[in-house]
């Protein structure tokens, strides 16, 4: 397994290059001018020039990869044309709810998409079947936006059940958990970063502090984002479930369980069901990656300021640092799902580790 895990981390080094690469000079070929984007009227001639030397941007192509290449293996993604300010540290602020939002909204989709498939498999052409597929592809066709303003206006205009935006009610405040335990970080330590990252995790942090107060808050803030962000992998899930299963159902292991007299239950969840998560884990997998580099329209809809809107915003602004940083970072996080993927193969299937 060591070997295993080995050879797919020595795999995703020519990947995160490429990736590096790509994502650089994309970037640049974005029709449009940071200088004439961030200045506005301000945008002479001589001061994009002073703007351009002062940003680096004057420099040959090739010589600014490698000076961008250089800089990210040291672990610093510049500094943000439009803010000044390191993207490392907007990376601190923003992804922290993306990753909060996504790994919410995707458990939602799995806990509900998972058993869906299961009930529609086992209820093969009735009309529970029907119904469940039916629901699974009017999930996967409500365009988010529409889903989102749709959930604002009922649970949040008219019922008034939970807040229509925001990430905490006005008032409330996310103590960092080592401040709340009396540690002193000074900026610029090597566990500062770190440290701040994971307290921005308002679920965590209030958890680990104790202040349920903010997590309840935190978690009716989520809810409506959420569940707007986990209906096309719920009904993703929900199919590719009820496909699978079917498939092995047809098996002749599985007959032969029933025909030894193996109660259904028993035939689908111990001979049945984890053959069929194969697929499932695959699908799962990569819909985390879309849910981290997709959640544009539901952080816009609910006025959430994760990565997908500092990432749109940098891009209408041709802030090259913050979508070069934001890209890889996303990247990096779909190879270490598809690594984790993977692992988990070996785990469900006794034949991927005899191998």
């Amino acid at each position: 397994m060591a070997q295993y895990v080995a050879r797919r981390l020595l795999l995703a080094i020519p990947v995160l290059l490429g990736i590096l690469i790509v994502t650089f000079l994309l970037a640049r070929l974005i029709p449009g001018d940071p200088c004439r984007s961030i200045l506005g009227e301000k945008a002479t001639a001589e001061a994009c020039e002073r703007f351009a030397e002062l940003k680096g941007l004057d420099e040959p192509l090739p010589t600014q990869l490698g000076i961008y290449i250089r800089d990210v293996l040291q672990g610093d993604f510049g500094d943000s044309i439009r803010f000044s300010r390191p993207v490392t540290q907007i990376l601190v602020e923003r992804l922290p709810l993306t990753i909060e939002l996504s790994t919410t909204a995707l458990l939602i989709a799995v806990l509900v998409g998972v058993p869906l498939g299961i009930v529609s498999a086992m209820r093969h052409n009735t009309a529970t079947d029907v119904a469940t597929m039916v629901f699974a592809n009017v999930g996967v066709s409500m365009p988010v936006f529409w889903l989102g303003l749709m959930l604002i206006y009922v649970f949040a205009a008219q019922l008034g059940w939970l807040p229509p935006s925001g990430r905490l009610s006005a008032g409330l405040v996310s103590v960092p958990f080592y401040e709340a335990w009396g540690w002193t970080i000074t900026e610029g330590t090597f566990w500062y970063r770190p440290l701040e990252f994971i307290s921005n995790f308002f679920l965590f942090n209030s958890v680990i502090t104790g202040d349920w107060e903010l997590f309840v808050d935190a978690v009716k803030h989520l809810v409506l984002p959420a569940v707007a962000l986990s209906t096309i992998p719920m009904a993703i899930i929900a199919r590719m479930t009820r496909s699978s299963l079917l498939d092995v159902l047809g098996r002749e292991y599985v007959r032969t369980a029933r025909a030894k007299g193996a109660a259904e239950r028993r035939v689908v969840v111990r001979h049945a069901l984890r053959n069929a998560l194969l697929p499932v884990v695959t699908i799962t997998g990569l819909q985390l990656g879309a849910l981290l580099s997709g959640a544009v329209l539901t952080e816009t809809v609910f006025g959430l300021a994760g990565a997908g809107t500092m990432l749109f915003e940098a891009i209408t602004a041709r802030d090259f640092p913050i979508i070069q940083g934001f890209t890889v970072v996303i990247a990096a996080g779909y190879v270490i799902i598809n690594l984790i993927v993977d692992i988990s193969y070996a785990y469900l299937d006794p034949r991927i580790r005899l191998e």
